[in-house]
């Protein structure tokens, strides 16, 4: 799951990468429904792998390139009580910086079929809209 993307799905990396860079760049103006516009051109585009790509590039801007010096675990107390998108987000965040693909795989599956994949997909992008400026915050 660290690879964004996987030639055999015909998406390249810098592609991915510039609409992953567009819709934080619209998060970060606060542009709620140009986010969502933005990740309905990349489905319309590349279909349900490319919106994969997408969380996954979100993911890695999150977690950086360098692999995690060892298991990442949960650590978001009483998750069970977040509402569905930040749940998985948490979880899908883990598993992409576990290098976990058939997790990560079955998360956005699931997403999908409950009906909340575009609100999942908003929050990842405002959680790491939130992330980038905490650390820039911090120096």
């Amino acid at each position: 799951m660290r690879n964004v993307t996987d030639p055999a799905d015909g998406f390249v990396a810098a592609d991915i990468y510039a609409d992953a860079a567009m819709v934080l760049d619209l998060a970060l103006a606060g542009d709620r429904a140009a986010v969502t516009g933005a990740v309905d051109a990349v489905v319309h585009r590349g279909g349900v792998r490319g919106a994969y790509h997408l969380a996954c590039a979100l993911a890695a801007t999150m977690v950086g390139d360098a692999p995690a010096a060892g298991f990442a675990t949960l650590e978001f107390p009483e998750i069970e009580h977040a509402g569905y998108d930040a749940r998985w987000v948490a979880r899908f965040v883990t598993a992409f910086a576990n290098a976990d693909t058939p997790t990560g795989e079955a998360l956005f599956s699931t997403a999908m079929a409950d009906g909340h994949l575009s609100e999942c997909l908003m929050t990842l992008a405002g959680t790491t809209v939130a992330t980038l400026r905490r650390r820039a915050s911090s120096g």
